[in-house]
């Protein structure tokens, strides 16, 4: 029967440990001193070492013959060990024994001697999962157990622990494994096993493995059954991860706004069946190491990636302003705070709309969004510069594709579809309830739009979240809708599906179906941005030079 590879290639020896020198080095020193204590308490991230050097030390204090510490491997007892024939080493799930009684009925245990060892070994795995009572009955046997038991207590939670528990132990704390040292330890297995692994693929898995060897070489396990040449792709494909490629695209296009390419993206993604959840957290982690690259000196010794991938996110921080990246950071983690077991499309489309317009967030950042792009106006104004005020439309997008959208100067409002052979319909319901002017014809506002808008979350959330700011109106037997949204003009033209979901929505509130169209003010349009009066100043000045 095949063995899964952090099995098979669990160390047996303490010098077999990697990564732990400051725990293996002093449980060696105690063994050949002599000074072995009663009760030890392993702590420290999963897949560090803790169950593996529990399992050597309860070999090495039954060891007849110990070599510096170490147990021989070739004596009785720790043939025995080794071969897991013998009563005396006990292995006990604390997550499923977590009872008063089961520690009653331990309790009864340890007062028998050992039958063929030494000691009588107590391993007892997840121990912050025994109940408070269990703790209590625990108590005075930790504290003076009969000479010949060894309790070794192991847990990836310390902090749940009682202190009277925590004061009866030697604590030793496993560290997270360096990158390098899983990367070693990698390709070691690799060549054991006869496949091979790119230097790029292995500090990837080190990076997935989060400073723990048993997820590292589950995942290299899991990768080498896809393939005996494992590199980048193969991972990217196993593990459903979109990669610092495709990661490194979509940080691009939202920091220049291109909210078309980032929603292309993402749609890429999932139908490639990347997993939407593991997106926002590799957003985050290389958010996370912009910041770092902007905060720290010496930031490559705290990122794990290739050397042309930091390459690439140094250029990258550098179109970046450390509010920029602080305010996306802050998006995407509350947005994962939020996420149950698994994200929708919709819900990372509608943060990476939030993380391509600022603005539309009602909070701090994008108040210095804002701030930002009018002090970049107003100097370039004042430098001579001809700049658009149009805070949306100043950013810098790819060449739309040729649709039936009419182009429209940026003053204006976002062209709609205005069919010339298309009558308006007539309508089989009534007409919205405010009444149109008697003398100039002027369209009627569309009262029950937010309700529209309520129906169109349903159907299509990010077309809703776009529009969360506009007003709508019926004129010439259209349906007129006042956005200044680039993005919004972006989607209508790029795919006719979201007319029809904005069509559709109208429908089962107003009764009609109507024609979209673009709603045209007579009057000078009144802005609603509060900082729009200094950007109109900074332009007389200008006109003035």
């Amino acid at each position: 029967m095949y063995q899964a590879l952090y099995r098979k290639y669990r160390p047996t020896v303490f010098s077999d440990v990697v990564g732990q020198e400051h725990i293996t080095n002093t449980l060696t020193g105690s063994l050949m001193s002599g000074k072995t204590s009663h009760a030890y308490l392993f702590t420290g991230t999963r897949g560090t070492g803790k169950t593996t050097c529990a399992k050597i030390l309860a070999k090495a204090v039954c060891c007849e013959n110990p070599i510096n510490g170490e147990p021989c491997g070739e004596c009785a007892a720790c043939k025995t060990v080794a071969e897991g024939n013998t009563t005396d080493i006990n292995e006990i799930d604390a997550a499923s024994n977590n009872g008063v009684n089961d520690i009653r009925d331990l309790k009864e245990q340890v007062s028998f001697l050992p039958t063929s060892l030494k000691y009588r070994v107590y391993i007892i795995d997840e121990v912050h999962m025994l109940s408070t009572a269990a703790f209590n009955a625990l108590l005075k046997t930790l504290e003076e157990p009969p000479a010949h038991v060894v309790f070794i207590l192991a847990t990836t939670e310390v902090h749940k622990l009682p202190a009277t528990i925590l004061s009866r132990c030697q604590r030793f704390d496993f560290k997270r494994l360096e990158p390098e040292t899983i990367v070693k330890r990698i390709n070691f297995i690799a060549g054991q096993e006869g496949f091979t692994i790119t230097d790029a693929a292995a500090m990837l898995v080190a990076s997935l493995a989060d400073g723990g060897m048993r997820d590292a070489l589950s995942i290299l396990d899991q990768c080498s059954a896809a393939s005996m040449n494992i590199d980048e792709n193969v991972i990217r494909d196993v593990c459903g991860i979109a990669g610092n490629e495709n990661i490194f695209g979509l940080v691009k296009a939202i920091k220049i706004g291109d909210t078309a390419t980032a929603i292309k993206t993402v749609d890429t993604l999932y139908r490639n069946s990347v997993d939407m959840k593991k997106l926002v957290f590799e957003l985050i982690s290389c958010y996370r190491n912009l910041m770092i690259i902007k905060t720290v000196r010496s930031a490559r010794e705290l990122i794990i990636c290739s050397e042309s991938e930091f390459l690439e996110l140094s250029q990258m921080a550098e179109d970046y302003t450390l509010s920029n990246i602080l305010g996306a950071l802050t998006e995407l983690q509350q947005m994962a705070e939020s996420l149950s077991s698994s994200a929708s499309r919709s819900d990372v489309e509608l943060v990476i709309v939030k993380l391509c317009s600022p603005e539309l967030a009602s909070t701090l950042t994008a108040l210095k969004a804002k701030v930002e792009r009018l002090e970049k106006t107003v100097a370039s104004l004042l430098n001579g510069g001809s700049v658009s005020v149009n805070t949306e439309a100043s950013r810098t997008a790819p060449t739309p594709k040729p649709s039936v959208f009419k182009a429209a100067p940026q003053s204006e409002e976002i062209p709609l579809p205005e069919p010339p052979l298309e009558a308006a319909p007539t309508p089989s319901a009534p007409a919205p309830k405010a009444e149109p002017s008697q003398s100039s014809g002027e369209p009627v506002p569309v009262t029950q739009w937010p309700e529209i808008l309520e129906i169109l979350k349903l159907s299509c959330p990010l077309m809703a979240g776009v529009l969360a700011d506009s007003k709508a109106y019926i004129g010439n037997g259209r349906l007129l809708i006042d956005s200044q949204l680039s993005q919004f003009k972006e989607m209508i033209n790029s795919d006719a599906k979201y007319r029809d979901y904005i069509r559709k929505a109208a429908e089962q509130v107003l009764g009609v179906s109507y024609n979209l169209g673009p709603y045209k003010q007579a009057a000078a349009r009144q802005s609603n941005n509060t900082l729009d009066p200094l950007a109109e100043f900074a332009k007389s000045l200008n006109n003035q030079n």
